[in-house]
């Protein structure tokens, strides 16, 4: 067995994920770098995991498959003999905006809940015996979507909502051996929006947010890792919590205008 921790972050090769593994291993971590499509970004992922210290393994699996699931999983512990932290970080959406019901489909659905919410399951599943055994933590990458009812789509908040769920349930199942957690980032700054929405509408919406939120900013890749791996290193004693990092979005327009003009 390793002297070290190990991780798995899945979808890691851009985002939230690269920032998130990069923290770990920044952190003494081993991780596993996965990926679907981003091939490319995977390996520039792992190329720093590497560079800050880690040994990597560079994963292609599709979450929403059980089997790939069990195999990735199965990779991380013969390589590492443990694993300490899970970060369910892969999701996927489709931007049709509020009101478009017609542009979704059963195929829409089933894609997002497979991997956003199946997929995390397939994942805490896999890795429990391991998790148990190292009094281990998962993180899931959820949204304020999940928690305010509105986000890209139908499809995906309600993937976000029942993450949510899943979330507690899992707390309540796996303590006292595993703690479980949820990030709910409102916008980041990273390219799933921008290429989501398009670059026009991505800088309105930004600018919305930072007159309107009552901390003035949008989050980062970075201040939603830091958040993920605060709940896997430091709140030992923190489990079940749906954490919102919205910059106090949720919070309404009172206390938005509440707020000193800078």
């Amino acid at each position: 067995m390793s002297a070290r921790k190990s991780a798995i972050v899945t979808g890691s090769a851009t985002g939230v994920g690269a920032a998130t593994a990069l923290g770990l291993a920044r952190r003494g971590y081993d991780v596993v770098i996965n990926y679907t499509r981003s091939a490319d970004e995977a390996r520039a992922s792992e190329a720093a995991c590497r560079e800050a210290g880690a040994d990597t393994l560079l994963l292609r699996a599709d979450v929403a498959d059980d089997t790939a699931c069990r195999e990735l999983v199965s990779a991380a512990a013969e390589r590492w003999g443990r694993i300490d932290a899970l970060v369910n970080n892969a999701g996927v959406t489709t931007f049709v905006g509020r009101g478009n019901w017609d542009e979704l489909d059963a195929q829409a659905f089933e894609r997002i809940m497979g991997v956003n919410v199946y997929g995390a399951f397939n994942m805490v599943r896999a890795c429990v015996p391991h998790l148990k055994a190292a009094s281990g933590a998962i993180v899931n990458v959820s949204s304020v979507a999940g928690v305010t009812g509105t986000g890209s789509s139908v499809p995906y908040v309600a993937s976000k909502g029942a993450l949510n769920a899943l979330t507690l349930h899992f707390a309540r199942a796996l303590a006292p051996d595993v703690r479980v957690n949820a990030v709910c980032p409102g916008m980041i700054t990273t390219r799933w929006f921008t290429q989501g929405i398009g670059a026009q509408a991505y800088e309105k919406l930004k600018a919305q947010q930072e007159r309107s939120a009552p901390l003035g900013r949008v989050s980062t890749a970075e201040d939603v890792a830091e958040a993920v791996i605060w709940l896997i290193e430091g709140a030992r004693t923190v489990t079940g919590e749906l954490v919102l990092l919205d910059s106090g979005m949720h919070l309404g327009n009172v206390v938005a205008a509440a707020r000193p003009p800078t």
